[in-house]
């Protein structure tokens, strides 16, 4: 929003929220009926492929999305180093919006602009024509016009919100208020209606020129320099006919200058060219691939999932993980994803990070959670993980964390497969079960007494059973095997670990394994705890749910734009957390394997450097 908004800010549809794509209905449903039924000239098919195009600019915008947030998480080409929040990420959620917008002019300009129906496919004169009126009088209409709105009457009611991201992105581009799109159309509709009043225009010259217009958009705010500099020694007056992406960046960290469209010429010409556009376009495109201090290395949930990583789709990726029902209308590009990872077969860069003096990176395993539970492809993910450490190596990254079921013992005893494999290792491997615990044994109500415990017996279950038995808390089981295996494991006292006789217990611990059974019989109020890497369903609304061992990250955790899977915004996994911490104190051996870091001192480390617990309701009523 600007700082004082002005008319016509608002897009007319956004009380439709989510349904705002209703407003196009009347003419999609028109051109799909008229295409299907009429015949002859009648038969418009200029006006039915309206809809395929906005499509395909959809496209086109998350094309450029995820590139840019790939390039910029591993680094290559950088220009601004400053990271996204949220703020701007909720800000910039609706850049469709001018893709309606659009068309909705398109389709009436088609059925009501003199010359505009029945077009051919091509035709080579409106082409040129189109592009000679765009490098002439658009661009020099919109450089003095963006001037024009860099004037603190029109900045602090309308410009100001696009300048709101100094760090920009594809979509942040399209982002403004509804009054300024209305201008904008009007520019370069300049071209498309003089294609139109003159018999010349083409399906292909309007798709071509929209299409030029949405890509150097997205080129110029996508925050890594792409453009090769041998293109410039060819023919060095390029320069003055196509910019940069280090050229616009400029425009948005110092706001007085390079005021250009797409063509520099008239910054040239008028003198507002910033002065370190060569050394910056210079500088970034020699930026080389960016290596980190710690990486975490986790992997795909569902199928689903891939569009809920940084580099899917925006708005999903900001929010926790929930199933969307539109994502199954997907499901075409959702099978196609799943080819192209088994295919590709490789680990890939999520995201970036930077803490204090650490660069963080977060890789994910090209496999879903499903596999994991599938014997025969144990082989392959521990190749997939051995490669990423062994990569990591190579980069010098100091510590490894391993993310959700790459640490399970079925499939690579907790990771210490992969030390045990290279003891020759210099980088770390942490597990994080040691803070895993420690987040666990905090988020129990204080003045608890008894804990059932239920779930697969993993190496976190075994350290909660013999701490909380150590703090004089009853641990209960539901199963006579767990309760022989938790006594073999360590000497509790009768008292402090017992086989349960009911589910009576308010405080559940619970892992994988736990079925739905279980959670029907457990008594009303009843709090559950995970203390596995993923979240039990929720079945009782009668009932308190933690989320997976998590804490809050310290405001100074900079390019924190997404959620972690399931958890809130702003929250990291305990196993993420742990990695992070290693790195900060220093400490120089694996946690992983059998073997586990002191609980306490991993707890303190980690309150030291600004990271909190999560409260609950239920923790804080009991409290």
């Amino acid at each position: 929003m600007a700082s004082t908004p002005g008319i016509l800010t608002d897009w007319p549809w956004t009380p439709l929220g989510s349904f705002k794509y209703v407003v196009l209905a009347p003419w999609v449903v028109h051109g799909t009926y008229s295409f299907m039924v009429n015949q002859g000239p009648d038969r418009d098919l200029s006006y039915f492929l309206i809809l395929p195009f906005m499509l395909w600019r959809m496209l086109h915008n998350q094309l450029w999305i995820s590139l840019s947030r790939y390039r910029t998480a591993k680094g290559k080409g950088r220009i601004v180093d400053k990271g996204l929040e949220f703020e701007q990420v909720d800000r910039e959620r609706n850049w469709d919006d001018q893709i309606i917008f659009n068309g909705i002019l398109f389709y009436l300009g088609s059925r009501h602009l003199p010359g505009a129906q029945n077009l051919p496919l091509w035709r080579g004169d409106g082409f040129v024509m189109t592009f000679l009126i765009h490098a002439g009088p658009v661009e020099f209409l919109y450089y003095w016009f963006h001037r024009a709105l860099h004037h603190h009457f029109l900045y602090s009611r309308y410009h100001s919100h696009h300048h709101s991201s100094i760090v920009t992105e594809p979509i942040t581009s399209v982002i403004h208020p509804f009054a300024e799109h209305i201008a904008y159309f009007i520019l370069f509709a300049i071209p498309m209606v003089t294609m139109a009043f003159t018999g010349t225009g083409s399906v292909g010259s309007y798709l071509i020129y929209v299409t030029y217009i949405d890509l150097m958009n997205n080129m110029g705010h996508c925050n890594f320099e792409l453009i090769p500099n041998w293109i410039f020694s060819i023919f060095p007056p390029l320069k003055y006919l196509m910019y940069t992406p280090s050229f616009h960046s400029l425009h948005h960290t110092q706001f007085r200058t390079n005021y250009s469209l797409f063509m520099p010429i008239y910054d040239y010409i008028y003198g507002t060219m910033d002065k370190s556009t060569d050394s910056l376009y210079e500088s970034s495109l020699k930026r080389e691939e960016e290596s980190p201090d710690v990486l975490h290395l986790t992997h795909l949930t569902t199928p689903e999932s891939i569009y809920q990583l940084p580099v899917g789709f925006a708005s999903l990726a900001s929010k926790p993980h929930t199933s969307t029902w539109y994502l199954w209308l997907m499901w075409p590009v959702t099978l196609w994803s799943m080819l192209l990872t088994w295919i590709y077969g490789r680990t890939f860069v999520v995201e970036r990070q930077r803490f204090e003096k650490l660069k963080l990176q977060t890789w994910a395993i090209p496999k879903y959670s499903l596999q994991y539970f599938l014997e025969w492809q144990n082989e392959a993910i521990n190749g997939l993980i051995e490669e990423a450490i062994l990569e990591a190596e190579e980069k010098g990254v100091k510590v490894l964390s391993l993310g959700l079921l790459n640490q399970s013992e079925e499939l690579n005893r907790y990771g210490g497969l992969y030390v045990h494999r290279n003891p020759q290792l210099k980088i770390k491997v942490v597990d994080g079960s040691s803070l895993a615990v420690a987040v666990i044994l905090n988020s129990i109500p204080k003045g608890t007494t008894q804990v059932l415990l239920r779930g697969n017996l993993t190496k976190v279950a075994y350290a909660l059973a013999f701490s909380l038995c150590q703090r004089g808390i009853q641990v209960a089981t539901l199963h006579q095997s767990d309760y022989l295996k938790l006594t073999k494991s360590f000497n509790a006292t009768e008292s402090k670990l017992v086989l349960a006789q009911s589910y009576a217990a308010k405080i559940w611990l619970v892992g994988d394994g736990l079925s739905k059974e279980e959670q029907l019989n457990a008594p009303k109020g009843t709090i559950f705890v995970p203390f596995s890497q993923i979240p039990p369903k929720k079945l009782r609304k009668d009932c308190y749910y933690h989320c997976t061992p998590a804490m809050k990250t310290p405001t100074s955790l900079e390019n924190i734009y997404s959620c972690e899977n399931w958890l809130p915004r702003r929250v990291m996994s305990a196993w993420r957390i742990a990695g992070i911490v290693h790195a900060l104190e220093g400490w120089n051996e694996h946690e992983c394997g059998y073997t586990m870091s002191d609980i306490n001192k991993v707890w303190q480390a980690t309150l030291r450097h600004g990271f909190q617990p999560l409260t609950t309701t239920a923790t804080t009523q009991t409290k």
